[in-house]
């Protein structure tokens, strides 16, 4: 782990980075940051060490460049880059929509850009982080994201054309379970328990569902099936969930988000 790695427009997602790599055991003198703000570049120094510097002097020094800004931004740090990054640099980009062949297109022929897709649970090293090759990315490249975001969670390894709806189920996943908890808290007081009983109950199921689906091997369908029994309170549930046109909706919501990520990558911002 002796390469310099930047994180460019360092956020809570690249901030989330930042620490898993070094809880991970990269050093925070190979860590190189960049941010909009001064203030904000001094507060990363200060909190683990890493080493603050401009865009270009990251495209000049690092061996490899994490562009962790907005995809409605990345045309305009591109431009700033171009001219400095070499091509046997490894540009990975984290951002939404964006294709690797954008950023192929801006730089200097031949520049391996590996695309990845994490989600914000990356600050508590659960992140999903879904990996793809650019035309010139090789397996070390790929094996080297890996690396880097395996420090904060899970690795997928997809083709870029699935790129798009691995955006829409796990980049945007968590918020739709935030929602889900944030209604089941609400009926759990239109039920009569106080908001903060409610929350630790839904809560702790929610955590104990995701790890029987994780470790149990069991198809969905037959874990639900597992707790409704016949004319119980589950199936009754189950029943208002299919009238109100839930799963529908469902779907149609992560269709929404899929298309949304790829009128990001055209440029469309409303």
């Amino acid at each position: 782990m002796s390469q310099k790695v930047a994180v460019l427009g360092t956020g809570k997602i690249g901030e989330a980075l930042l620490s898993g790599m070094i809880r991970a055991g990269w050093a925070p003198d190979d860590l190189l940051v960049t941010a909009r703000r001064s203030e904000r570049a001094e507060e990363l120094r200060t909190r683990y060490g890493v080493t603050p510097v401009t865009n270009t002097e990251a495209a000049k020094t690092a061996d490899t460049l994490i562009l962790t800004v907005k995809p409605q931004d990345m045309g305009t740090l591109l431009d700033e880059l171009a001219p400095h990054v070499p091509a046997d640099r490894l540009v990975i980009s984290g951002a939404a929509g964006v294709p690797t062949s954008f950023f192929e297109e801006r730089l200097a022929a031949g520049t391996p850009v590996v695309r990845v897709m994490t989600n914000t649970p990356a600050l508590v090293d659960e992140a999903m982080s879904v990996i793809s090759a650019g035309s010139h990315a090789t397996e070390q490249h790929l094996a080297h994201a890996e690396e880097i975001f395996g420090g904060v969670g899970k690795t997928l390894r997809v083709p870029e054309s699935q790129q798009d709806a691995c955006t829409a189920l796990s980049g945007s996943g968590p918020a739709y379970f935030f929602y889900l908890v944030e209604a089941m808290t609400d009926a759990g007081i239109l039920l009569g328990l106080p908001r903060d009983k409610a929350h630790d109950l839904i809560v702790q199921s929610a955590i104990g569902a995701a790890v029987m689906l994780r470790d149990s091997g069991e198809h969905p369908v037959k874990l639900r099936e597992n707790v409704t029994s016949p004319a119980g309170t589950t199936i009754n549930a189950i029943r208002e969930l299919e009238n109100h046109g839930v799963r529908a909706a469902l779907i149609a919501a992560l269709e929404a988000a899929r298309d949304r990520s790829r009128e990001l990558a055209s440029g469309k911002k409303d």
